[in-house]
């Protein structure tokens, strides 16, 4: 893992384009019409683009997007807050979100603006409507994203899945695409310093902002529907997820997983 860090200089400059940023996208996201599929999809990729440009994050995209553009479950590997703008500025949807999110400055209420749909994890009786609340945007042609982690991880391995959203993609009888992230540094090398597991928003953004370099790189797996595998449940559907993503996370990752028993 690199140590070499970004000049200081080079830092607040980072951290002045992310302002002016916030700036323009708040400004921006009040005034699109969110009924409106073509300019709320467009106000989302130019969302995801800007945050990257203005921390100097180079995109890279593996295995590029293939089927369905519209009314697709997407499903991703959950490692940092920078997940949602890197994902945006390729495949724009909708994001299923931890409510605390909700009452973040400035991108909490940019997140209602771009249509994320925030939820109470420690409810069970979210699920349910939230579940509903799914289906009918994938059924009106709209791409819903969530992380089935529920938390981020270091990013060189992932966390268990949870089962219960994919339960929207059955009853919408919509594709399901998986989506990996992975993190490098200036020398190549993957990195969990982006990771947003065990550190506040304030202290994630300075280690961001402190790197000298970060790629972000995003591998598209096949996508697959429900209807084609009528004897898979929610979690048979969640399987195929994880062990996509997870052999993709750990195909270079220096932290290998533990054989399962």
């Amino acid at each position: 893992m690199s140590k070499q860090k970004a000049p200081f200089f080079k830092r607040l400059g980072r951290l002045c384009r992310l302002a002016a940023w916030l700036f323009r996208t708040g400004r921006d996201l009040r005034a699109i019409d969110g009924n409106n599929a073509e300019e709320r999809n467009h106000a989302v990729v130019v969302l995801g683009k800007g945050a990257l440009d203005a921390l100097d994050i180079e995109l890279e995209i593996g295995v590029p997007p293939q089927g369905n553009v519209s009314g697709t479950l997407v499903v991703a590997n959950h490692v940092s807050w920078l997940d949602i703008f890197a994902m945006s500025a390729v495949y724009p949807s909708s994001f299923i979100a931890k409510q605390e999110i909700s009452g973040w400055p400035v991108l909490g209420k940019m997140g209602k603006n771009a249509g994320t749909v925030f939820i109470n994890r420690n409810s069970r009786r979210d699920v349910e409507p939230i579940n509903q609340a799914i289906c009918a945007a994938l059924k009106a042609g709209q791409n819903v994203s969530f992380f089935p982690e529920a938390r981020t991880s270091s990013g060189l391995g992932i966390l268990p899945f949870k089962a219960a959203l994919f339960q929207s993609a059955i009853d919408a009888k919509a594709p399901i695409q998986a989506v990996t992230l992975r993190y490098y540094d200036d020398e190549g090398q993957r990195t969990d310093l982006p990771s947003y597991a065990e550190v506040n928003l304030f202290q994630s953004l300075w280690r961001i902002v402190s790197m000298k370099k970060i790629r972000i790189r995003l591998d598209f797996s096949p996508q697959y529907k429900s209807t084609d595998m009528p004897d898979k449940d929610r979690y048979a559907l969640k399987d195929i997820a994880e062990t996509a993503i997870g052999e993709i996370v750990a195909s270079d990752s220096p932290v290998q997983p533990s054989p399962k028993k």
